[in-house]
């Protein structure tokens, strides 16, 4: 496997709910798109910086203060780097879920730590095989009540949709039912690294939530880093806030509010 460099992503994330009320938004915004393996071989997030010869430095912040960093505790069961860290919780979670083939990189998408603080309404793990070709997905999501959930997308192709029961509480003005349609797509384009994320959230009565995350892809250089800074610069923060004020104009518009029930009894759905 020939080793990759951590990119950073510029695009938008969407959202349009259909009903009861339409209600609609887009967001610009980065991301990270990170070569977990790449990193972890290199000694990248044990050591801040890795060997040339094993993997492109990369001036992102992993596992150490900064104002835009990574960190593998904010992932998973929040196990540190000491102990194998995020990309250790996967490999596991993978093993006992009967995925026993990806080996290749794993790449996770993810928003980063800003000024110490970190939310990731949802993150999603690219696990390849040696070939190349996906093994598997994970969208690890997190609410606002300190609870996460996984749902495991095994046998995933990009451009496919891939249907999973909802199971897990998100959103106060969503009930827990239904299915998400999941579909990603990673392009090559004229010279552009691509990735597209898409969830749409559908009900017996049709669809009701569609949303994508999608953006262009570059090396996380010191120069990048410093334009998401000078762009974004209370970006986790943002999204928190967002939240809140998206909240507040779906209660205005008199949208039914659920009360948040017990989280699912397992962990990973599938």
């Amino acid at each position: 496997m020939k080793p990759a460099t951590a990119l950073i992503g510029w695009g938008q994330v969407r959202h349009t709910r259909h009903r009861p009320a339409h209600h609609a938004f887009v967001y610009p915004t980065a991301f990270l798109m990170l070569p977990m393996r790449s990193l972890a071989f290199a000694g990248i997030r044990e050591q801040g910086l890795a060997p040339a010869r094993e993997c492109e430095p990369t001036a992102l912040a992993i596992n150490r203060p900064a104002w835009f960093a990574f960190h593998d505790a904010d992932h998973g069961d929040g196990r540190p780097a000491e102990t194998g860290g995020a990309l250790a919780w996967l490999d596991e979670l993978l093993q006992r879920e009967g995925i026993q083939d990806a080996a290749g990189e794993v790449w996770l998408q993810a928003f980063p730590r800003v000024l110490g603080h970190a939310f990731k309404p949802v993150s999603f793990w690219y696990a390849h095989r040696a070939d190349g070709s996906l093994a598997a997905i994970v969208a690890e999501v997190n609410n606002t009540f300190g609870e996460r959930h996984c749902y495991l997308l095994s046998e995933p192709q990009y451009g496919q949709t891939i249907l999973a029961h909802k199971v897990f509480h998100v959103s106060p003005f969503c009930d827990v039912q239904g299915e998400y349609r999941f579909r990603f797509m990673r392009t090559q384009h004229n010279g552009q690294d691509r990735i597209v994320a898409r969830v749409d959230h559908g009900d017996a009565d049709g669809p009701l939530i569609d949303t994508s995350w999608s953006g262009v892809l570059e090396p996380a250089t010191a120069a990048v880093l410093r334009r998401v800074m000078w762009r974004f610069p209370l970006l986790t923060l943002g999204v928190v806030a967002r939240i809140h004020w998206h909240a507040l104009l779906l209660w205005l518009k008199k949208v039914p509010f659920w009360r948040k029930p017990e989280p699912p009894r397992d962990f990973v759905t599938r």
